[in-house]
């Protein structure tokens, strides 16, 4: 397709004929069938719904079409208007616009929908199982019809991947505005999701997917190395490397893909299983793990030989991750780092596979049988919690959440993973490494784009931060120096490392001061011409201030505010009257639907004076605001945090708490 088919494509929109049917392409990683749980008039309301968006010339031939697809796969996701062209991010200058910010989000959405960075690419859904940019292709179309018609005094609204229309604003409000799931609290159960997304009329975003900043595995590689290497600090006797220890976890889809490339990274022995043959052969030809074995035995002898010789490798299993556990269980080697990846935030709909079962059978049972494939998720959960416990009691096994409801979903099904006093058995990774090491201080994961998708670019953008980090470590304080230096080390080894998937994308973790400094020299070297085109600043909302979640991002808030959401959703509004180029918020994220709410941005750098505003004033309040309420719930390293911002800006007036007397308090009950 020439550059100027595609681009009429795209300002076409949704075509006035119809296209042609789209085969149905088996090659590609396809979402499991979701359970059928609409009544009869609801399937009616769903293809009525579906079919506003067309011609009534045309229902006569898209009624039965999209009915089909919603028995066989228990949606419609008008398969028929998925696009011709190739799905990936292009040069800035080769969409349709008539603002480069408009652009620059085309980019970012093909970006998510790319089939080397999707999980589900024909679905649009980019990582998580469930996590969507868009529910159908007629959304994907009308969206960046009106993204190439948008100019900088408009504003695009989107209500969970429905493009409700261009508004009327000016030029520093966004152009988009993002509400991904936003469900009255009362129907925010896993079933009311299947409900509202069969009818069409709400999706699960994820976190990063349904605001566009997905980056593929990268966007998770870094914080894992963080982790793992924290992690390893924790169990570190003489102060040690993590040479020749095993880290044993699962997942190779979306996010958690990141697990082996980070256990190399971090420079110890990784196990991380898989059940989805696709998933860990899209990984294997990344390069993201090193080797793939499907045979215990075989396994077994090849761990053994690499803690021996204190290798630096990776290993996918190809099995299910229990068999693993228990396995290790029983054997002479020993593990000293365990956590788990699946995408237990969503364990009915293809997030976590029962045991003894093959892969195909449990979606067939999933689809068919929900009741009893339920039954085997929770048994598996047990059996799996069973050989982590044992592992933990013979080679002391340090055991982490990451974040992912791994403890929740576990605890929910009567596995042994309670204390007596009903707090988990083991922390989540936030309550012990992120929160208090990298969160409370504001380090957080800080990302960007390089629009013109030159890998030259990228490079520049890497030298840039890391003159910048290396430059503010001399100043920094003694609490940030380990941040500070991780950090450096990072960027410094990030393009030896290949982490590239679709754009050229990077992330690293800093505080605001960081971030900030960061960006500006990203904006003068594009008005210097260094940089060819504009960057695109974002993170992940797994971050200081992005999300309110009781069992990941906010588990290390203990003043009984961690089941309130006011910190991710003043974020969100503040975000936007900022200088945000787009905002988004959502219900759900890698803890599950109506666990969480989490907001992110998007904002383009593109050299002006204007930008060097905005990213002033809304990096500051971004990160700033999590800490005031980090610091407000009395964590110690918060509490530092928001009292050296008050001091860099006078402007900045947050109100401190005074601590109790703990004995004073235990003397009154």
């Amino acid at each position: 397709m020439t550059l100027e088919e595609f681009q009429q494509s795209i300002r076409e929109g949704i075509p006035v004929e119809l296209p042609v049917p789209q085969p149905y392409d088996p090659q590609i990683n396809h979402a499991p069938k979701r359970k059928d749980i609409l009544t009869r008039e609801e399937k009616q309301l769903a293809v009525r719904n579906a079919l506003r968006y067309f011609d009534p010339r045309h229902h006569a031939v898209l009624a039965p079409e999209f009915a089909e697809e919603l028995e066989k796969y228990g949606r419609i996701y008008m398969y028929r208007f998925r696009p011709a062209y190739e799905m990936h991010a292009r040069n800035i200058r080769e969409y349709p616009h008539k603002s480069l910010q408009a652009a620059a989000i085309m980019g970012m959405i093909q970006n998510n929908l790319d089939k080397a960075v999707a999980q589900h690419p024909h679905e649009l859904i980019t990582y998580g199982g469930n996590g969507a940019v868009f529910q159908n292709w007629a959304q994907y179309r009308l969206t960046m019809k009106y993204l190439s018609e948008m100019t900088d005094e408009q504003t695009l609204v989107l209500y969970s991947g429905h493009p409700m229309g261009l508004f009327p604003s000016h030029r520093e409000a966004p152009r988009v505005v993002v509400t991904n799931g936003m469900v009255i609290p009362n129907y925010s159960k896993p079933d009311d999701w299947e409900r509202f997304n069969s009818l069409g009329v709400s999706q699960y975003g994820q976190m990063t997917a349904g605001s566009f900043m997905y980056i593929g595995p990268q966007g998770i590689v870094h914080g894992t190395t963080i982790t793992v290497l924290n992690a390893g600090r924790k169990i570190a006797k003489h102060g040690e490397s993590l040479a020749g220890k095993l880290f044993v976890t699962a997942g190779l889809g979306g996010m958690s893909g990141a697990q082996p490339k980070a256990g190399n990274i971090a420079g110890c022995v990784s196990i991380t299983a898989e059940i989805n043959p696709k998933a860990t052969q899209t990984r294997y030809e990344q390069k993201w793990v090193d080797e793939v074995i499907e045979d215990l035995d075989l396994l077994m002898e090849r761990v053994k030989k690499a803690k021996a010789d204190k290798e630096v490798v990776s290993i996918a299993y190809q099995g299910n991750v229990v068999d693993l556990w228990e396995r290790l269980a029983e054997s002479d080697i020993s593990v000293e780092l365990g956590s788990d990846q699946t995408s237990l935030h969503n364990p009915w709909a293809g997030g976590y596979y029962p045991v003894g079962q093959t892969f195909e059978e449990s979606k067939r049972m999933m689809a068919e049988e929900p009741e009893l494939f339920k039954e085997k998720v929770q048994a598996t959960l047990r059996r799996h919690v069973a050989a982590i416990n044992k592992c933990v009691a013979r080679f002391g096994t340090y055991f982490f959440d990451y974040g992912n409801a791994f403890l929740l979903e576990s605890s929910r099904a009567g596995a042994d993973i309670l204390k007596p006093n009903g707090d988990f058995k083991y922390p989540s990774y936030v309550q012990d490494i992120m929160g208090p090491m990298c969160f409370d201080y504001g380090f957080g994961p800080f990302r960007w784009v390089c629009t013109s998708g030159k890998p030259e670019d990228l490079a520049k953008t890497d030298a840039l931060a890391a003159e910048v980090l290396e430059k503010l470590a001399l100043e920094a304080p003694q609490e940030i120096q380990q941040q500070m230096h991780d950090n450096i080390r990072w960027i410094k080894a990030a393009g030896e490392n290949q982490l590239v998937v679709g754009s050229q994308a990077r992330i690293l973790y800093a505080d605001a001061v960081g971030r900030i400094r960061i960006a500006e020299a990203f904006n003068r070297a594009i008005a210097e011409g260094y940089l060819s085109a504009p960057v695109v600043l974002g993170r992940d909302h797994h971050d200081v201030s992005g999300t309110d979640s009781p069992y990941r991002e906010t588990s290390n808030i203990y003043d009984g505010s961690k089941f309130t959401a006011d910190m991710a959703i003043q974020n969100v509004i503040g975000d936007s009257f900022r200088g945000a180029t787009w905002v988004s918020i959502h219900n759900g994220g890698g803890v599950g639907w109506g666990e969480v709410i989490n907001g992110g941005f998007g904002m383009v750098l593109d050299g002006s004076k204007e930008a060097d505003l905005r990213l002033k004033n809304m990096l500051f309040w971004d990160v700033n605001n999590g800490i005031s309420r980090r610091s407000w719930a009395r964590n110690e390293g918060a509490v530092f945090a928001i009292k050296r911002a008050m001091q860099e800006n006078p402007a900045l007036k947050v109100t401190l708490p005074y601590l109790a007397d703990d004995q004073l308090i235990e003397s009154l009950f």
